[in-house]
């Protein structure tokens, strides 16, 4: 009788890794993998972008002020970074922090939409079927030339309509 629930139990397990092995040799499961791979890779590239291009450019505009300092304190307190509010253990309100936050969503958010762009061009539209260079006699039901006057198989004086 335990050999019995053995063999069921070894028929379902195999059962179950075959199930799960055809589930990730899908092509689905490898291509969002492969885009969760490229994703995060893309979202470095951004971040990057953020922090070390823009982010000093409008520094530089707002005549020096980082966007990590602006913040507020909560205790009343006043300080000037907010790694001195932190060290302090004060509660604050980050919204240089957050606003870095809106640029970098809002920079990936428009590099996906120029490379959906960019895939929606490539994909090329099908191009409608030809017209059809036969027509059926309305009399016999044979295949003739659409341009025909007569149809060749029955004779019958075909409308030119």
């Amino acid at each position: 009788m335990d050999n019995d629930k053995l063999k069921k139990a070894n028929e379902s397990t195999k059962g179950f890794f075959n199930e799960f092995r055809q589930f990730i040799v899908r092509g689905n499961v490898v291509d969002m993998a492969v885009g969760v791979i490229i994703g995060g890779a893309f979202g470095t590239i951004v971040k990057s972008l953020v922090d070390d291009i823009i982010m000093p450019v409008i520094t530089l505009l707002t005549g020096g002020v980082h966007f990590e300092n602006w913040f507020i304190s909560l205790d009343g307190s006043h300080y000037a970074t907010l790694a001195e509010a932190q060290e302090a253990g004060a509660s604050t309100l980050n919204l240089g922090a957050f606003l870095d936050t809106i640029i970098y969503f809002l920079i990936v958010a428009f590099f996906i939409f120029l490379i959906v762009r960019m895939l929606n061009k490539l994909h090329k539209k099908p191009k409608p079927a030809p017209a059809p260079a036969t027509k059926v006699c309305p009399f016999c039901r044979s295949e003739i030339a659409k341009e025909a006057t007569r149809c060749p198989h029955c004779t019958s004086v075909l409308d030119k309509a």
